[in-house]
């Protein structure tokens, strides 16, 4: 049945683990052979032997056109595009608050009226200006 699946996607993700055993194969040579040029497996088992044939313990392979990633821990490799994405947003609203001058309080622009809790002295965001008014 999931060769016949399989087919289809451009990114599978793999992480099938039985606690104290080697992860169960999941993903056959056939399998990836039937992918499309260019998809994306990434096995998150990779650590306990893997659910993909082929995928090797912290690097990126490439079978028949298919990218296999056996990283065990991508969590820790993504700290720095985390920051970045944060920072980037941060910019972005802070130069759509702002000008050269100063702040720039356009009250009925969604993102800043929805930023913003006081204003002048009045509670403008929705749900504190429902409680102070309660």
């Amino acid at each position: 049945m999931l060769l016949s699946i399989l087919k289809k996607p451009d990114i599978v993700i793999t992480t099938a683990l039985i606690p104290g055993k080697k992860a169960p194969l999941l993903v056959t040579e056939a399998m990836v052979s039937s992918m499309k040029n260019g998809s994306v497996i990434l096995d998150m088992a990779v650590e306990q032997g893997g659910n993909v044939v082929g995928s090797e313990l912290h690097k990126t392979v490439i079978k028949n056109g298919v990218t296999i990633i056996g990283e065990s821990n991508i969590p820790s490799l993504l700290p720095m595009n985390a920051s970045d994405l944060y920072a980037k947003n941060i910019q972005a609203l802070l130069q759509l608050l702002t000008t050269k001058d100063g702040f720039k309080w356009e009250m009925e622009e969604d993102i800043t009226k929805g930023s913003l809790i006081v204003h002048k002295g009045t509670a403008v965001h929705p749900s504190v200006a429902k409680t102070v008014s309660a």
